[in-house]
């Protein structure tokens, strides 16, 4: 290279070094800067979002206790039984409210966790199972108070009714996200 080639470069490179100096760092804080902007406006959307779907989860574990205190066999069977039944009749009549009130409430499991909505699933199951066993223990011409007695019976003889433990798991779960 001649010497006036080299003194060509150099000056370019003197104009292009503050230029690619600039170029970097305009770069960097533009981009520091929507980063932190795009950040901001998600925080803004989530609170936004939380001040709308806070109010629906806590209506969704409501209604769940609700469904919990509905078919907890003592308020269930005095609220089904009608004077006259017959104790197969009854017993449908009770899994039929029990199914009833479950498929009503099914969408409340989109705000819940997996295991809140678990529970409310296996104590459904479980008092269909308890009205199953207690209509099991007795004849086919059974009246209906029978069968109202062999429930609450069969239920006495559990520790903790499974609407109880579900329920108890619920306000345990609300407590820790609200």
């Amino acid at each position: 290279m001649n010497p006036s080639t080299s003194a060509i470069v150099l000056d370019i490179f003197k104009v292009l070094l503050p230029c690619l100096v600039v170029f970097a760092a305009a770069y960097l804080t533009v981009r520091n800067f929507l980063e932190t902007e795009t950040k901001r406006r998600l925080a803004e959307i989530r609170l936004a979002n939380q001040s709308v779907v806070t109010p629906v989860r806590l209506q969704a574990y409501e209604r769940i206790a609700i469904f919990l205190e509905r078919i907890n066999p003592n308020t269930l069977v005095t609220r089904v039984h009608k004077s006259g039944m017959s104790a197969r009749l009854l017993q449908s009549e009770l899994t039929k409210v029990i199914r009833n009130e479950f498929e009503h409430n099914l969408s409340q499991q989109i705000y819940m966790s997996n295991h809140a909505w678990e529970m409310v699933k296996t104590a459904k199951e479980e008092i269909t199972k308890l009205v199953n066993v207690a209509a099991s223990k007795l004849p086919d011409t059974a009246t209906g108070v029978e069968l109202s007695q062999m429930i609450l019976q069969v239920s006495q003889q559990i520790d903790k009714m499974p609407t109880q433990v579900a329920l108890e798991y619920i306000k345990k779960e609300v407590g820790q996200v609200f």
